[in-house]
This record gives C-alpha cells, sequence and structure tokens, in this order.
C-alpha cells in the first residue's frame, strides 16, 4: 500500500471495500478517520484517513481492498469554429454531417429511432434549453450539487484525464460541409483555449448533442460529476455508474478517462453489466498505446477515433483494449447558448456509439456488443501501421440495426 502515503498528507481521502458484516465505525477509528460517503449495496466507503501507516503496513481485518480517491480532470477544449443555428434548418441539422453521412446515421433512424431506450451520460454539465436537447433528456442527478461535505479527491491530474483532443484542430478551408459565409465561424486567431468553467460545461452539452441528434427518440439520462473546474474522483464516478444502472439506463456513455486502475470503478461497471447496461467508453486522445479506465475494463465497449477518410485520428488511442472505432474527428455538435461547435476527440466517439447502441437495444435487449462487432467495418488496410490494433472496425449505424 506504499501508494497510499502522500508526503505527510493529513488527511488522505481513501476508498474501501470492506469485508461483509465488517463495522466501518471500528474501521475508521482504527485508521484515524471519518467516513465521508458511502455505496451500501456496495460495502463501499470514502473515508478521510490520517493513519495512513496502518494501510501501508498491511490491510485491517475487516478490509478487503483500499485506494485513493483519485481526482479525474477535464482537459482544455480548443475550439476552431462555433456558429449559430443556419438559416432554415432544424436544430439537429448536424445529423448530415460528413462523419455520420460515413456511417449512415440519418439512414438508421429509419429502421430504428431508439424509442424507449435511456441513455446515460456521465459528464459535465449540460445546457438543457439548448434547441437540439431540450425535450430529450429524463431525470437525472446532480453529484456535484450533492457532494458530501468533507469529501475530497487526491490530486493525481499527471495521471488522469479526460480524453478531449487539444491538439486536432479543424482546417477552415476544409469545412466544406457548412458554406463559410453562413456559418460565421470564428477565425483560428480569435479562437483560445476556455477557461476551465467553460470546458466543463460545453463538454457534456457536446456529447449529450450527439445522443440526441444520432437517437432522437431515446430518453438520455445527464448524470453531472464533473465541476465547474472540470474535476471529478473515481468515488463519484463510481457512485454515478451505479445509479444509472439502478435508474433504468439501458447505455452508459462515458466520455473521461483515468490512467489509474481502480477497483471502485471496477466494482461499479460490473454492477451495471449485471443489471444488463451496455457501458460505452473512450479511449483516449494521447495517441498510445496504453490502456485508460473505465474503457479498458472487461466488458466495456471502448471507442477510439477515426476521420474522413477511415484512418485513426492522430490524437486516438488505440491497442488492445479497443473493441470499435466511430468519427471523432472535426465533429459538429451542440454547444452551450443555443450554439454549435466543431470537436475533435474520442471523446465525441462515444456517445455516437451509444446512441448506436439505444438505436439497438430499442429492437432486442442481449448481444448488443455482438450487433456492433458485425456491423463494424475493418479498416486495417486505411492503418497499416495499427493492424490488429482499433478493433473490430469503425461502426455503421444503419449495418447495426439491420443486423438480425
Amino acid at each position: 500500500m506504499a501508494s497510499l502515503a502522500y508526503g505527510g498528507t493529513p488527511s488522505v481521502p481513501v476508498i474501501i471495500k470492506t469485508a461483509e458484516r465488517a463495522n466501518i465505525q471500528q474501521l475508521a477509528t482504527s485508521l484515524g478517520g471519518t467516513v465521508v460517503d458511502w455505496i451500501p449495496e456496495a460495502d463501499t466507503y470514502l473515508l478521510n484517513v490520517t493513519n495512513v501507516p496502518a494501510l501501508q503496513s498491511s490491510l485491517l481485518a475487516g478490509i478487503e481492498w483500499a485506494e485513493p480517491n483519485v481526482v479525474v480532470s477535464l482537459d482544455p477544449i480548443y475550439l476552431q469554429g462555433i456558429v449559430g443555428l443556419p438559416a432554415g434548418k432544424a436544430s439537429h441539422w448536424y445529423l448530415q454531417q460528413p462523419a455520420w453521412q460515413m456511417i449512415q446515421a440519418d439512414e438508421a433512424q429509419q429502421v430504428s429511432s431508439g424509442q424507449g431506450t435511456i441513455v446515460a451520460d456521465i459528464n459535465s454539465a449540460v445546457d438543457a434549453s439548448h434547441p437540439a436537447i431540450a425535450g430529450h433528456l429524463v431525470g437525472g442527478y446532480d453529484f456535484v450539487a450533492n457532494k458530501p461535505a468533507g469529501a475530497a479527491a487526491l490530486d493525481q491530474s499527471s495521471a488522469s484525464f479526460m480524453d478531449q483532443s487539444s491538439a486536432s484542430f479543424m482546417d477552415q478551408s476544409s469545412a466544406s460541409f457548412m458554406d463559410q459565409s453562413s456559418a460565421s465561424f470564428m477565425d483560428q486567431s480569435s479562437a483560445s483555449f476556455m477557461d476551465a468553467t467553460g470546458t466543463a460545461y460545453a463538454h457534456g452539452t457536446l456529447c449529450v448533442g450527439i445522443i440526441a441528434a444520432m437517437a432522437p427518440q431515446s430518453m438520455i439520462m445527464p448524470l453531472r460529476v464533473f465541476d465547474e473546474q472540470g474535476r471529478a474522483d473515481t468515488f463519484t464516478i463510481a457512485k454515478a455508474i451505479r445509479y444509472a444502472a439502478k435508474n433504468g439506463s439501458q447505455v452508459i456513455n462515458m466520455s473521461f478517462g483515468t490512467l489509474s486502475p481502480s477497483n471502485a470503478l471496477k466494482s461499479a461497471v460490473e454492477f451495471a453489466q449485471k443489471s444488463g447496461a451496455i457501458l460505452v467508453a473512450s479511449a483516449g486522445n494521447h495517441n498510445t498505446n496504453q490502456p485508460q479506465y473505465p474503457a479498458a475494463l472487461s466488458g466495456v465497449i471502448a471507442v477510439a477515433a477515426t476521420d474522413l477518410m477511415d484512418r485513426k485520428a492522430s490524437f486516438s488511442n488505440y491497442g488492445g483494449s479497443v473493441f470499435t472505432d466511430a468519427p471523432g474527428d472535426k465533429i459538429f455538435s451542440a454547444f452551450p447558448g443555443n450554439l454549435y461547435a466543431v470537436v475533435s476527440g474520442t471523446s465525441f466517439s462515444a456517445p455516437a456509439v451509444a446512441a448506436i447502441a439505444g438505436l439497438i437495444r430499442n429492437q432486442r435487449a442481449s448481444h448488443i456488443d455482438d450487433i456492433i462487432v458485425r456491423a463494424s467495418v475493418n479498416i486495417d488496410a486505411k492503418n497499416p501501421n495499427y493492424a490488429g490494433q482499433l478493433g473490430h472496425g469503425r461502426i455503421n449505424a444503419l449495418s447495426a440495426v439491420k443486423q438480425k
């Protein structure tokens, strides 16, 4: 348990899993700590402890495992373009964007629109009044506003990240999807990194906007775990996964990741899977085969990003944990304030696959991952340097909903 030694920190936030019928108050006292929060059905607790050596030397009787409550942070978002609603266009006009034409997202809706499916999105705050999102939301939960007093997380920002590409920009000259004169794109000199508040707020809106457009008759459950500074922690994320599963979500989208393996996340994912939920997560944006979590956990559909040529996006992770791929380069989606934006990242590939899973779930209750496999187009020939490292290939929405 050497990883729990943090340079003499007087109070360390620790997640522990107790044995059945263990006395949590006695354990907390032994650790010189207090119970801050808990997940009753999982015998899992968040403690602030001062007696770290007791955990370092050996686990106390009654504790099955212990781990630090690690911070997971959003990266800044670089916005190449922001547009208003184009004249004469419906709020979901961006369904016709080239990336989604490639996967036949519009045609898929003629077969299934996702009616009766609840897709949870674990993310930051969402602009619920946005015209592309209003009417698509079902009651969620704000874990930030309802966070218990004293809850804290260990800052390991160097080892945890949101998969939001800050290195992939859209060249204005390539934005043939919309006429530039009517799109009112920001010129590149005026585009800048958003502050933390804007980053956190935009991320949730962008992801939900993708699900709303691609699975328009599904209902989206927004679960806010990332605060105004774009920060969350593994314990709160684990609670949100369990909340989604217990409250009827058939699909759960997770556009975030951390390099730190977590028993709390693993346990929550297994709980959701046993409830029948399909879990989708972004593979990461660091152009590496190093796994990130929860995408790398068993049974999670890890999604890498491709471009309009079916090539791995320059920023996208790859490797053995990738299950499938979806367009994630130069993606249009909803942006706070009744606007729309162009963004890149596996954060935006994952909700596309979650939406497709919602379309399939409208048709059948099981074997959805098998359908996604059969509906994926092998793109190894276009990615010779990544052959065998992009999962089953790039998803096709129409093929997925037409599978028997």
